[in-house]
Formats: C-alpha cells, sequence, structure tokens
C-alpha cells in the first residue's frame, strides 16, 4: 500500500545522503561548532535576509518548540496559542512539563487572530492571580493545511508589539507555506514579523532537522545553555550543517516543497467537484470527508490518517503529499476515487 500517512515516510533525498556521505571522514569539533554549521548559518541568513539573527540546529520540532518557548518565559507567563497548535495538541504536554501554561482559544480555519490575542491578554493583565501571557504561537502552515496571509501576519506581530509579547512561527511545513499557489509572504518577511521562526527540514526532505532563527536581541543572550539545559546540543551537529547547506545552496528547500503542493493540489484539483473537503486546500496537507464504505475500501490500497467522525455515515481523513511523493500513486488515487462518483 501506498503511504499519504504524513511527509516524513522517506528518509531524506539523495542529494542530502550523498553529501552526508561525501564528508562522512571530514574530522571538525563537535557540537555544530564546525565548518558546515556555520557555513548552512550563513546561506540561510543570506536568503532570509537576516544577517543579525541568531540560528541554532534542532534534531526535531517539539524539542525545538519547548526549548524557545521555555527560553520566553518566566515561571508565571504563559503562551497563547488556537486550540489546534501542535504544541497544545500533539507534544504530550512537553511545554506545560517546562512549567508553563498555554492559553488556547478556538482556531479560525486553523489560525489566531489579532482580537484573540488582545482579548485574552487584557484579560489576563486585569487578574494579578492568573498566568500572564508573553508569547504568542503559530504555526506555517497551520495543523489544517492553511496558510497565513502577509497581512495577517503583519497585524498578529504588531498586537503582539504593543503587547511586548514575543512572536514564535513554527515553521515545520514552512516550505510548503512559502511556495502555496496562494502565498504572499515573501521569504524575508518571516525576519521582519516575528522574534523567532524556525526552518523545517524533516517534513521537507532532510533526515531530520530544523534551523531555529532568532530575530529578538532579548532572546540571544545564553541561548546556548538553554539549549544544553533541554538536550538540545548534539556531539554530531554537524550533520544538520550538511542537510541545510545541501537545501538552500540552490534552492533545493523550495523545489521540494513545490513538489509536494502541486502533489496536493492535483488531489485537489482533480475531486474537489465530487468530494467534500474540510478547508480548501492551500498546502500539503489535504482533509477529506468520505462515506465509511468508501473509507473502508480505500484503507485497502493507501495508508492515510482518519481525524474525526462526521456522523454515523461519513468520516473525515488526512492525505499528506511529500517531497518525495510519486505522482503516479496520486494518478491512482484520483482514479481510485474517481470509481465511487
Amino acid at each position: 500500500m501506498y503511504s499519504f500517512l504524513n511527509d516524513y515516510n522517506e528518509i531524506a533525498h539523495e542529494r542530502i545522503l550523498k553529501a552526508i556521505i561525501e564528508n562522512n571522514y571530514v574530522q571538525t569539533y563537535g557540537y555544530g561548532e564546525d565548518e558546515f554549521c556555520e557555513n548552512a548559518k550563513n546561506i540561510i541568513k543570506q536568503k532570509f535576509e537576516c544577517e543579525n539573527s541568531d540560528i541554532y540546529f534542532f534534531m526535531a520540532g517539539t524539542q525545538t518548540n519547548l526549548t524557545i518557548i521555555d527560553y520566553m518565559l518566566k515561571s508565571y507567563e504563559c503562551v497563547i496559542a488556537t486550540d489546534t497548535a501542535h504544541i497544545n495538541v500533539h507534544e504530550a504536554s512537553a511545554i506545560e512539563a517546562c512549567g508553563h501554561k498555554i492559553i488556547t482559544v478556538p482556531n479560525k480555519n486553523g489560525k489566531l487572530l489579532p482580537q484573540q490575542i488582545e482579548k485574552i491578554y487584557t484579560k489576563h493583565l486585569s487578574d494579578d492571580h492568573m498566568t500572564l501571557p508573553k508569547a504568542v504561537y503559530i504555526s506555517e502552515t497551520t495543523e489544517l493545511g492553511t496558510i497565513y496571509k502577509k497581512q495577517e501576519l503583519v497585524d498578529i506581530y504588531n498586537v503582539c508589539k504593543k503587547y511586548g509579547l514575543y512572536l514564535f512561527v513554527d515553521g515545520a511545513r514552512l516550505g510548503s507555506a512559502l511556495t502555496a499557489r496562494e502565498n504572499d509572504i515573501k521569504i524575508t518577511d518571516l525576519s521582519k514579523y516575528s522574534d523567532v521562526f524556525y526552518i523545517g527540514g524533516t517534513k521537507n526532505g532532510a533526515m531530520l532537522g530544523e534551523a531555529l532563527v532568532i530575530n529578538n536581541e532579548d532572546l540571544k543572550p545564553n541561548f546556548v545553555r538553554q539549549m544544553k539545559c533541554k538536550g538540545s546540543i548534539y556531539a554530531k551537529g554537524k550533520v544538520q550543517g550538511i542537510e541545510f547547506y545541501e537545501l538552500f545552496k540552490d534552492d533545493l528547500y523550495f523545489e521540494l516543497a513545490r513538489h509536494s503542493n502541486h502533489m496536493a493540489y492535483k488531489i485537489y484539483d482533480s475531486l474537489k467537484d465530487d468530494y467534500e473537503f474540510l478547508e480548501k486546500v492551500q498546502s500539503n496537507q489535504i482533509f477529506m470527508i468520505l462515506k465509511n464504505d468508501i473509507l473502508e475500501e480505500l484503507g485497502k490500497e493507501f495508508v492515510f490518517s482518519k481525524v474525526e467522525s462526521i456522523d454515523e455515515n461519513k468520516t473525515s481523513i488526512r492525505l499528506v503529499t511529500s517531497w518525495a511523493t510519486k505522482e503516479e500513486e496520486v494518478d491512482k488515487l484520483i482514479k481510485f476515487l474517481k470509481k465511487y462518483i
């Protein structure tokens, strides 16, 4: 069976594997203090026009999120996010385990709205017995596969600045967002309209790894110590340096993300007139509603995830395309579902 379960089914793009093999016996100092990490940081600074930002490499997204969010917050401070946010739903209380509360609000197509941030902040500020918001968490793309438009990002950033809040953008699927056909956010806007963001590699062709970009000067001092405290520094950190340099030296990162999106758009465009979708497909995540009898047959040929029961006859599912998704498998999926129209 072919899997549309997630965008990290495969290990890594062959160019990344080749680069790791070619540099396998190069001896360097450890813990990310090597020429490969330095080259990767420089190419990221060039691409994102963030020459004054600090960049650190992490193994995985949850580790990135908990390390930076814990660093942002005092013990009595909290982070604002949507109810569907990854830090709230799929990180097994990693943030709470660090002693910080997540204040959630209902999502709007997966997104957080500026007025929600303002309402939560002013409510909590008025009562010294409540946790005090200090950070705002959004993800690009969202957990529902939707994307923030530039004005939405700017408006969130501005309300954060109004109330002295840090804006953190989880970029696990940032490549998919920046290459989405409706996207109007430039690659250079991330450093202008966030305090911190990260560039996801795990879900876009890398073997593993995320690159955290810290723009706000207040969040730079002693961050290496914070990483060490959270077990986020690796002796062989140069592997991430090799990966991210390969991804960005000639825009392989965006080429892979475009392919991922193109495969999702092909599925959506071919089936949108005949099937229900929870959301308009904007990136590489597809949320469809299927009759249960079709679902059972689909499960015999393809791997996917069930999201929730809509009613006794219908269920919503998630299909995810990736940098490695084969177009012939997409065609097979479309042909299969066309049989039930």
